[in-house]
This record gives structure tokens, sequence and C-alpha cells, in this order.
């Protein structure tokens, strides 16, 4: 289950640009998501929270912020696509908690990748019950990156359920890959590789 560098810090950023709550903004996407990432890169930023002592403080207080805003329910339903309707309530949930562990360790573990990059963010698109931002990574050398966030309002809240990186939907991506694990295996080899990669 690859994440390459660019492609890390971007879900990274994709992941912890939403600080503020939903409610502030609901139902404006695009002003929800310009709102927060200042927010968010101001904490990134704060030297008292870089030391090694403090890092698990850092990390916590980002996960309290991104998992009432990030849809890991809706995340986990796209990536186990067709095997998610074959699965029981139960496994349901258990999946989407798995999965849910499994992606809070890749931005922790990569949070330190963050190197002064910024967001410039262009035009939202709404359509009834959906929404897609568009938006630019810029890095120090004024690289830039596309990247689209994908929303779903769910219970009258917008919530993030995909980036699209330079093109390559991170949903995408894992879904590719869970599939390949499922039939090269079984579901449960896949359960397993999660467990162990979410530590």
């Amino acid at each position: 289950m690859k994440c390459y560098a660019r492609e890390a810090v971007a879900v990274v950023l994709a992941l912890l640009s939403l600080t503020m709550p939903a409610a502030v903004f609901a139902g404006e996407p695009l002003e929800l998501l310009k709102a927060t990432t200042e927010s968010v890169f101001v904490l990134l930023k704060d030297p008292q929270l870089k030391t090694a002592a403090r890092k698990q403080e850092r990390l916590e207080r980002l996960k309290a912020i991104i998992n009432p805003i990030f849809d890991y329910e809706e995340v986990a339903r796209r990536t186990l696509a067709a095997h998610w309707r074959s699965r029981t309530v139960a496994e349901q949930a258990e999946f989407t908690s798995l999965f849910r562990a499994f992606l809070e360790k890749i931005y922790s573990d990569r949070i330190d990748l963050y190197a002064g990059e910024r967001v410039v963010f262009a035009k939202e698109t709404v359509d009834q019950e959906y929404a897609e931002v568009e938006s630019k990574l810029v890095n120090r050398k004024n690289e830039e990156s596309p990247v689209i966030y994908r929303l779903k309002r769910r219970d009258g809240k917008w919530k993030v359920y995909d980036a699209v990186v330079e093109n390559i939907s991170i949903v995408n991506n894992y879904r590719a890959q869970f599939q390949r694990v499922i039939s090269k295996s079984s579901y449960e080899e896949l359960k397993r590789m999660l467990r162990e990669k979410a530590g």
C-alpha cells in the first residue's frame, strides 16, 4: 500500500486543512476550507508543538479536529466498493474503525513532512448533497500540485470523503489496492494488513 512523499503531504494537508466546526459555514464548502486552512497551518508551524516530547499532544489535537469532520464511513464504503455491500452492519462498522485507524497512522507518520506548503483555493461546484473544491498545493519553490477536495453533506454538515491529488483520487487508489488484496487472498487478509499497518 504505497503512499509517495508528495502524495503523502497532500493527503496530510487534505486531512488537516479542516479545523473549525462545519456549522460555521454550513452549506459553503469553499468558505469552510478557506477559513480553516490558515488555522491548521498555524498549528503545524507552532515551534512549541514540534518538539518530540509534544508530538503525541500535537497528534491528539489534530485527531480531535479532523475526526468530527472527516467522513470515515463514506471513505470506507467507497474503498471497499462491492465488498462493502456483502458485509454485515457489524462488519461494516469494524472495517470503518480499522480503516480510520489506518488513515490516522498515515497522517501521524507523515505530519513532519510539512515544509511550508500552502494551499490556494479556486472554485467550488455544488450538486445537491455533493461538492468539489478546486485548489493548488504550492511548495516553497512555487511548484504547484492540483488538489480537488470532495465533500458530502451528512446531517446538514459538509464532510470531506476524498482528495484528488494530481488527478489521482485517494479513494480510487486505495480501492484498487484493496481489490487486489481481496482478489489474490481474502477480505480477512485485507483486515490483517490494515491492522498491521495501523500499528
